[in-house]
């Protein structure tokens, strides 16, 4: 039978992410000895697919810049990213032999084009300064006794010592990789308060009638801007990139970084989709908070229904502006010289010179206007609104998928509850927080993993600090 280990560690990181691996290196740099507990059967299975599998490392940008780019409580972040920022992240992984490439936008790849290589990187660092590592270790409890860290309690039922437990788990969203979850529940037996959470970059659900007849799947849109309206008909946020209609929706990374901002709109709505968190031992499930999203499965928005169909409850509000660089003014102006110049033609014909083909027909559609009819017997009216859907092409949206697939977690662990410089906890002395379980997000482009190295950094750091201060 199982007993409890004496070895002794000084401090324990739970977890395998690129929050608990940078951690890790932090803490043994600063001379602590330190236990990595990850259970599944690999370490940096989520980093070994990010940025489509050649994982972007951070985004070259200033820290007000970052933080503008971390729409969840980005703000908490400043002392974290003073101490470990985009520029020290990249010193740090070219120190470690990796060389960096700036693309678009300030994001940064290895010139390998490959996750693995930091991954590789990451655990032999982590191996060179004498952290152990044990695989297929998962934990049951973080133990606490006086308002202190233990350690933990092993799911074989083996107890770990340490004084300083950093909880680098993740949140809920690929599950694959681990991030089931799991330290919401011991976050909250030691007196935290879990945020709700909900999906964000993730794809959106839609039920016009053009998604659902698939008029549109796989057609890529370059370079429009995306702005989610609310309620009193105002714009909620505008994002400019790349999208993709999809059988269901829409995707692509502006889609994906318009997704939270659905999910609060439609919470605004008062939409039912509440599913309760996990409980903490002996924490009734009604004090612990509530979770924004559908059951595994389902999608956020929506009700499911006995023929498989779902059926919104509310809706929210997409434009899409297919020409964001040119005035309405102007693409009229352009608009109605093309149909000028070639009165005997279709619409539908000049409209594709300036258009994807596959969309004329819905945007014809929308603008209640015959597509073969002669450019030359259409009114200045119908050319004005065709120019004006062409600015603001209407989707409603009625949710997103699950959160199990969106790739970022938006909630977590309160924030007034946690130290911004040290990312300690202020209610259980020696128990730290970093990555996705905190309320914190960002968008992907390399600011969500900036702000998981950043508080990984902090936390192992602070924790090595503390651990030598006690001694």
């Amino acid at each position: 039978m199982p007993t409890a280990n004496d070895t002794p560690h000084d401090i324990i990181v739970i977890g395998g992410g690129s929050a608990a691996l940078m951690a890790a290196i932090a803490a043994s740099a600063g001379g602590a000895r330190v236990l990595i507990l990850e259970k599944g059967g690999k370490l940096g299975r989520k980093l070994g697919i990010s940025g489509g599998g050649r994982c972007n490392v951070t985004n070259n940008n200033d820290t007000a810049e970052l933080i503008k780019h971390i729409p969840g409580n980005g703000k908490f972040l400043y002392s974290a990213l003073s101490q470990f920022g985009s520029r020290d992240i990249i010193a740090f992984f070219e120190r470690l032999g990796i060389r960096l490439k700036e693309e678009d936008n300030g994001r940064m790849f290895p010139v390998t084009d490959s996750a693995k290589t930091v991954v590789d990187t990451l655990i032999k660092q982590v191996r060179r300064q004498g952290v152990e590592i044990r695989l297929d270790c998962p934990v049951r409890r973080v133990l606490y006794r006086g308002g202190k860290v233990e350690g933990v309690l092993l799911h074989n039922g083996e107890t770990v010592r340490a004084s300083r437990v950093i909880v680098a788990v993740g949140g809920k969203s690929v599950p694959r990789t681990g991030s089931t979850g799991d330290g919401y529940a011991w976050a909250m037996e030691a007196g935290h308060t879990v945020t709700p959470l909900y999906p964000t970059e993730v794809p959106l659900v839609s039920r016009e009638p053009f998604i659902r007849r698939r008029e549109l799947q796989g057609l890529s849109l370059r370079d429009v801007a995306l702005t989610v309206w609310n309620a009193k008909g105002k714009p909620a946020v505008t994002h400019r990139g790349d999208m993709l209609f999809t059988h269901f929706g829409l995707s692509g990374p502006a889609a994906l970084r318009c997704s939270q901002f659905v999910v609060k709109e439609l919470a605004k709505a008062g939409l039912p989709v509440m599913t309760e968190l996990p409980s903490a031992p002996g924490v009734p499930n009604a004090d612990v908070g509530m979770e924004i999203g559908m059951e595994k499965g389902t999608r956020s928005g929506e009700t499911g229904e006995a023929d498989g169909e779902a059926a919104p409850s509310a809706t929210v509000r997409l434009t899409i502006d297919l020409f964001p660089d040119v005035p309405e003014h102007d693409l009229y102006e352009r608009v109605i010289s093309a149909a000028r110049a070639e009165p005997k033609k279709m619409v539908k014909t000049v409209l594709r010179q300036m258009l994807p083909d596959r969309i004329v027909p819905v945007l014809l559609n929308k603008a209640e206007l015959d597509g073969e009819a002669a450019c030359g017997g259409v009114s200045g009216k119908s050319w004005t609104v065709l120019s004006r859907l062409m600015k603001a092409f209407p989707v409603e949206v009625s949710g997103t998928l699950s959160l199990e697939e969106a790739f970022v977690t938006g909630g977590g662990v309160h924030l007034k509850e946690i130290d911004p410089k040290t990312m300690q906890s202020k209610i259980v002395e020696g128990l730290y927080f970093c990555g996705e379980i905190l309320d914190v997000h960002g968008y992907t482009g390399g600011y969500n993993i900036t702000a998981a190295f950043a508080t990984g950094y902090a936390a192992g750091k602070h924790a090595a600090e503390s651990v030598r201060v006690n001694l």
